[in-house]
């Protein structure tokens, strides 16, 4: 007997979702993925070691540098680098990866500040990490919405999960929808992919099912008409879920829903226990 279309097609839904999911835990544990993060470190102008990357690194005018000993160098861009090398100042939110042997050595500004975060695909993080939870996927939690543009780019600081860090993201516009008879916005920033959103949000499950400080959702570009679908079966967390060497930016103000959205992922194993931190003292 052939089972009914509505039901095919839920079925569908979930097993489109649960290929999504799995590549979506796949990136995060990659070899050089976040849980591989062994140290985050705040560099200054004091040339400093860090036991799990090789050289000495400070944070200067002219950017970030590294000083190698005798016998240690790094793989960058094809070449092998030794002594002493200026990587230039990183755009914010951008990362470099410089490799030591089968480790990354990211180097990275985040709120206007130089890091260094070594990736080690031995980390015991990354090891012992199995999936993340998450929601039964439902349809009904696919809320069709409406985008309205601004007319320029807003700049929007928003805090971090790290203390006296702030982030600064262009606010592209606002995505309006639905739940249950009201009517709700979110402020949108570009997404990764070309002419996707990305929407962070945090909503009434945030704290008891899910991650409490965050949960980010891509939408696909919006039609002619300004129309997409948020499909919260697809809110993921951020790596501060996962380990407390992120730096992860908070939802705006606007962007703190005060409904349950009961879809998407759930709080992981790996959230509990985290240390609060902050940035170094100038």
């Amino acid at each position: 007997m052939t089972a009914p279309a509505e039901q095919q097609d839920r079925a569908a839904f979930a097993r489109q979702w649960a290929e999504w999911h799995a590549r979506k835990d796949e990136a995060l544990a990659g070899p050089h993925g976040f849980l591989a993060i062994t140290s985050l470190n705040w560099l200054d102008e004091t040339p400093t070691r860090f036991p799990d990357a090789p050289g000495a690194w400070s944070s200067t005018d002219e950017g970030v540098v590294v000083e190698l000993a005798d016998g240690e160098e790094l793989a960058y861009e094809g070449e092998t680098l030794r002594g002493r090398h200026n990587f230039g100042v990183p755009a914010e939110r951008a990362s470099l990866f410089p490799l030591a042997g089968d480790a990354a050595i990211e180097v990275a500004r985040r709120g206007g500040y130089d890091i260094l975060r070594p990736r080690h695909p031995e980390n015991a993080l990354r090891v012992s990490f199995t999936c993340t939870p998450a929601y039964e996927p439902d349809p009904r939690w696919a809320v069709p919405g409406r985008f309205t543009r601004f007319d320029a780019p807003r700049p929007t600081p928003v805090g971090a999960v790290v203390a006296g860090l702030e982030h600064v993201y262009d606010a592209v516009g606002q995505v309006e929808f639905a739940l249950d008879g009201a009517t709700y916005r979110l402020t949108a920033f570009d997404g990764h992919a070309p002419g996707t959103l990305q929407v962070l949000f945090t909503d009434a499950t945030s704290g008891v099912t899910t991650y409490a400080a965050n949960r980010s959702l891509t939408i696909d570009a919006p039609d002619a008409e300004g129309r997409v679908v948020l499909d919260f079966n697809r809110a993921t967390n951020l790596p501060c879920a996962y380990t407390d060497l992120a730096t992860c930016p908070l939802p705006p103000a606007e962007n703190r829903l005060p409904v349950p959205v009961e879809a998407g992922e759930r709080i992981p194993a790996e959230a509990q226990g985290h240390a609060p931190k902050s940035v170094p003292a100038a």
